[in-house]
């Protein structure tokens, strides 16, 4: 089996890097009209913004608001905005599910794509797949596509001014990038791209990890301040690039099915993708049996920056063995990333670990206060 190495064509990231937009699009050679498509935030952050710097070199654009959902109407009704401006190139502005919405859309009209995330949420922008959710918030897949972005061009400075919740939403799904990689590498299974991961993408799933211990929680405390650090700009790369390629280059396990799995529970919509990989990828952990130093050093990084290690955590205070045995049962569809795990893996396992999971996370509460 050949190996596949994935990657942006370009990615650009500092302080007001949005005021560079033009400039880098010019050079890539790529000419409008665009169509931005971006949250209420970013559009109203960035639009000054946006205008002087496309104009500088001519690219005409329309701005389409997402309407909040990565959902097969939305992907059509951005479509719709896209033909009836006569685009040329999709800009996506905002988080993971806007960014997965344009690229989707990029792919279906043979457009280029520029991923411009407003926040180090997730490894979305770096990859070339889009989740796909129901209008009510439910995972339903992924589609692949044929080409990672043209361009990812991250503003630290806009980063900086997010809520904190969402860098820490980025820590929790980059921290499994490195656990999963490493599943599928020792098992030699096929990363997203159907090969096998190369060196370089499974040095870089370290390094997020290394990065994320060293300057997880200086880089917190720069974005409570509104302030851009050089611990900031490690670790927005390492949330957004490292992970990015470390997960689509090596591949995902068990911990990215249970989040799947997990958002069958309603209770649990109102939290972020990454913090329920966070509480995945403890469940995996113990799924794999791993020592426990292991998941001594994950629970006190977890600890340290505020992601969730228990249910509770996550809306599940309750949890009526019904919902516990749909979240399994999703968790272990076929075709999901769970089956990447070395060892054949049942919905009953994945309910056992859920619990033990849970169990730990609280054990570990009460004796770290």
């Amino acid at each position: 089996m050949l190996s596949v190495f994935c990657s942006p064509s370009r990615y650009t990231q500092g302080k007001n890097a949005t005021a560079s937009l033009g400039a880098e699009m010019n050079g890539l050679g790529l000419t409008g009209p665009a169509l931005i498509v971006g949250s209420r935030s970013p559009i109203r952050l960035l639009a000054a913004t946006w205008k002087q710097t496309l104009s500088e070199v001519g690219i005409a654009y329309a701005v389409y608001e997402f309407g909040g959902e990565c959902s097969l109407p939305e992907i059509e009704r951005i479509k719709q905005a896209a033909k009836q401006h006569k685009s040329r190139v999709i800009i996506g502005a905002g988080g993971g599910k806007v960014l997965d919405a344009a690229r989707a859309v990029a792919a279906d009209l043979e457009l280029p794509i520029v991923n411009c995330p407003t926040v180090a949420s997730s490894d979305s922008p770096c990859s070339a797949l889009s989740v796909i959710y129901s209008e009510d918030g439910v995972a339903q897949g992924s589609r692949f596509h044929r080409r990672n972005a043209d361009l990812v061009l991250v503003d630290t400075q806009v980063i900086a001014q997010s809520p904190p919740r969402l860098l820490v939403a980025g820590m929790g799904d980059a921290l499994a990038t490195w656990f999963e990689a490493r599943t599928c590498v020792d098992g030699g299974v096929k990363n997203l791209r159907g090969g096998l991961s190369t060196q370089t993408a499974l040095a870089l799933a370290e390094l997020c990890y290394r990065t994320l211990l060293a300057d997880g929680a200086d880089a917190l405390r720069s974005v409570q301040m509104q302030v851009v650090t050089p611990a900031l700009e490690r670790l927005v790369e390492a949330n957004t690039l490292l992970s990015g390629i470390g997960f689509e280059s090596s591949g995902l396990a068990a911990a990215h099915a249970i989040h799947n799995g997990l958002t069958t529970a309603k209770a649990t919509h109102d939290y972020l993708h990454g913090e329920k990989v966070a509480f995945g990828l403890l469940t995996q952990l113990v799924l794999e049996g791993q020592p426990r130093t292991v998941l001594n050093r994950v629970l006190g990084f977890a600890t340290e920056v505020g992601l969730p290690i228990t249910l509770a955590e996550i809306g599940l205070s309750e949890l009526p063995k019904d919902v516990l045995e749909g979240i399994a049962v999703r968790a272990t569809a076929e075709n999901d990333t769970i089956h990447n795990e070395p060892f054949e893996v049942t919905a009953d396992m994945v309910t056992d670990a859920i619990l033990a999971a849970d169990a730990m996370g609280r054990a570990w509460k009460k004796t770290s206060v």
